[in-house]
């Protein structure tokens, strides 16, 4: 595999949940909207959280990975009002429903991932900038566990 840079990588959304939390479940889904004008893709992956034990005879802490979370992403946009996307975006914050995502690099793998919109919010800072917007998702998992769904290109 090569380094690759971000450039033309594209983040869609879908309200449709997958049937399945696998390839095919999210690829049989329709409904994908892409989500125009971001400016940052922000980042995500798992995290485990630590566990340790000290045992008095020998001082030393013993560390464990306990519980994971899939983690919160953060992308900043430029508002269009029009793009289908961030329209979907914005109704999904008035949802308490897990939305399908879809993250496709420029060497063609990607990610799947269930999340909900947990802000959109909108930045008007100078008269020099951008009318954008900072939109935070929380990425959930299914009652199996599964979380991201990472698809390698072929």
């Amino acid at each position: 595999m090569a380094v690759e840079t971000v450039a033309g990588t594209t983040i869609s959304i879908s309200p449709t949940r997958p049937a399945a939390f696998d390839e095919a479940g999210y690829t049989a889904l329709t409904g994908w909207a892409k989500i125009g004008e971001i400016t940052d893709g922000g980042s995500h992956g798992r995290r485990y959280n630590e566990a340790t034990h000290n045992p008095i005879d020998t001082r030393g802490t013993q560390k464990f990975k306990g519980s994971f979370n899939e983690g919160t992403k953060t992308l900043q946009l430029a508002m269009d009002r029009s793009d289908p996307g961030q329209v979907v975006l914005s109704a999904a914050l008035n949802s308490d429903d897990d939305y399908s995502f879809k993250v496709v690099y420029q060497g063609g793998d990607i990610d799947y991932f269930q999340a909900k919109v947990m802000s959109f919010e909108k930045s008007a800072t100078s008269v020099d900038s951008i009318r954008s917007a900072s939109v935070e998702l929380s990425l959930t998992t299914s009652k199996d566990g599964i979380g991201i769904v990472e698809v390698t290109a072929p």
